[in-house]
This record gives C-alpha cells, structure tokens and sequence, in this order.
C-alpha cells in the first residue's frame, strides 16, 4: 500500500486488516505466518508507511505464532513487459520520454533491488521453517539512486544526463507527470524513504537475480509502457 486515497484504500485500513489476520491464524491454528515487512520499519518513524511495518512486525512477534518475517526494498520483474515493476519500469519509461532525469539531491541515497521470484522463493522457503526470524530480502547489487537511473539508460539505450534536482521540485515535477496520467507516480513520504536511505540494509544478499541481467534481458520492452498504480489497484 505504497500510498492513501480518501475512500478506496488507506495505510491504516492496511494495517487493520493485517491485525486482523494474524488474529484469525492464531484461532485457527495456523502453524507459521510469513509476513512481506520492508527495510528499516519503525514504530516512531515519521513515515506513515515504515511505522505501519514496524506496527505489524511487533504484532506478529508478539502473536506466539511461528513467524518469518522478509523485508524486501525495491521489487523488479513481475510480467514479461516489467510493468508490475513500478519503480524501474517508470524510470525506464521517463528516460525514454524526457531529454534529461532529474534526482533527488545528490542521488547518493542507495537501493538493493530484489527480484520477485527470489522473494517468492524465500518465502517458500521461510514457510517450510520453523525458527521465528527476520530476513533483510535484498537482491545482489546495490545501486545509489543515480545510478539507478544512469544504468536503466543505458541498457535500454536510452542515456540521459542525470541531473541533481531540489527534492520539492523533483517532486512536483513527478506529481504533474502522475497527473497526466492519471496516476499517482510518486509521493512525498517516498522522497523523504529514499533520502533517508531507508532502502539500504548493510545485510549479505538474500537473491540471487541482477537487475542488470534482468533489465538487459527485457531492454526492448522496458519502460515502454506506464506502470500505473491506480490502475492496478482498482
């Protein structure tokens, strides 16, 4: 639940609802929970997103349910064309459209990309489990947020000059792109989760797959088409 939006979906219902399954697993016996959390939650974190996770997380070790727990930063894959994969399928398609890509700042806030199979091969792996554990689920390369964007670029032969831009500004600039899309492309409690570096985990990886390979792979279809949230949501 990457953001709110007034009568269809909020963090808080999220959570709710999230409560409410762990309740319904411990009544009805369910041996083992695997809970998809995210890197660095916090109870006290100003961002509403990481609290929610941090919220969960203690739920969950505190439930006396058999627990694993995986915090994944950001997910790439998911469909042949990448568009399940908001995050580096939108950059790709804002590359292929824009004569320059703004960053955030200086962009050294870093991310560990892991694909979705190898997710879901860990959390396979983790329900066969039975030790209550918490595992950082970060893919094999990390990358500074402008590198990200010069190396999506690249392989999809597309280089922009990568600029370094006033957060507010790259923000709007992103929130008027998600307009005309009718989207919501990115927000401001996302700006703030990345300049903070909270996508980053000093942890060995727990994939195998690089976004590299895999973005070469798919550097045709990449980016092509808009990733819309809302879209997907609804």
């Amino acid at each position: 639940m990457r953001f709110n939006l007034k009568g269809k979906f909020t963090h808080s219902a999220a959570v709710d609802n999230s409560l409410k399954l762990f309740a319904a697993a411990r009544d009805a016996g369910v041996g083992r929970v695997v809970h998809v959390s995210i890197t660095n939650p916090a109870e006290d974190s100003p961002l509403e997103y990481f609290r929610g996770k941090g919220i969960l997380e203690r739920a969950l070790r505190e439930s006396g349910l058999s627990y694993a727990i995986l915090r994944p930063t950001v997910l790439f894959g998911g469909s042949p064309r990448g568009r399940e994969d908001l995050l580096v399928n939108n950059i790709a398609w804002a590359l292929r459209r824009l004569p320059v890509f703004g960053v955030f700042g200086d962009g050294s806030y870093r991310t560990q990309p892991i694909h979705v199979d190898d997710l879901a091969k860990l959390a396979v792996e983790e329900g066969r489990g039975t030790e209550n554990v918490v595992v950082n689920a970060i893919g094999p390369e990390t990358f500074t947020y402008r590198e990200l964007a010069e190396e999506i670029g690249r392989l999809i032969g597309k280089p922009r000059r990568v600029l370094s831009v006033s957060p507010r500004i790259g923000y709007l600039v992103g929130w008027f792109l998600g307009k005309l899309k009718g989207d919501v492309m990115l927000t401001w409690e996302e700006v703030q989760g990345l300049m903070a570096d909270l996508l980053y985990v000093d942890a060995p990886p727990a994939g195998t797959t690089k976004r590299t390979d895999w973005a070469r792979e798919h550097a045709e279809t990449l980016g092509v088409e808009y990733a819309s949230e809302l879209a997907r949501r609804r």
